[in-house]
């Protein structure tokens, strides 16, 4: 009989403990930093479930574009949501990878997966460049200012 109260002793201590902690927000903490795992585990076990021969090439699609999508999401938890208005290509981004992998890795693949992770990928690049034109066009446009300034002071004169 002793043995046993310890143990419930013991038992309602460690749950007065989880909810001390709930209440002081260590739990809302955690989840709200790490809730990008719910997406980047399940991408990397597709790639770990390829890479040991349990399942075929195609799981790599989903694999790439949640393992994608959940790096994304982190750095957005790091340095803030308002950096979403920069990564928003990565949406397309992540299909691209998805295919690319399939394609890669799948001796049977056929062109059109090559090529639509291409396109993809292509769109997804110029979107980017776009996005950081508009976002950071006028930081490109004075350092291109700078450079041709410093170029025209200090290019040496052709002595002929």
């Amino acid at each position: 009989m002793a043995r046993n109260s310890y143990s419930i002793g013991i038992l309602l201590i460690g749950l007065a403990v989880l909810l001390l902690l709930g209440k002081l927000g260590v739990f809302h903490f955690i989840l709200s930093f790490f809730w990008p795992l719910v997406l980047l585990a399940p991408g990397l076990l597709f790639h770990i479930l390829y890479f040991n021969r349990t399942w075929p090439a195609g799981v790599l699609v989903p694999g790439g574009i949640l393992t994608t999508y959940g790096l994304m999401f982190f750095f957005c938890n790091i340095f803030g949501w308002g950096s979403m208005s920069y990564l928003w290509p990565g949406f397309i981004l992540g299909v691209a990878i998805g295919l690319y992998e399939l394609h890669l890795f799948d001796r049977g693949s056929d062109r059109g997966v090559w090529i639509g992770a291409l396109v993809l990928g292509i769109i997804s690049a110029v979107l980017f460049g776009i996005t950081l034109l508009v976002k950071l066009g006028i930081y490109v446009i004075a350092l291109i200012l700078v450079a041709a300034g410093l170029l025209m002071i200090f290019r040496r004169k052709n002595v002929w």
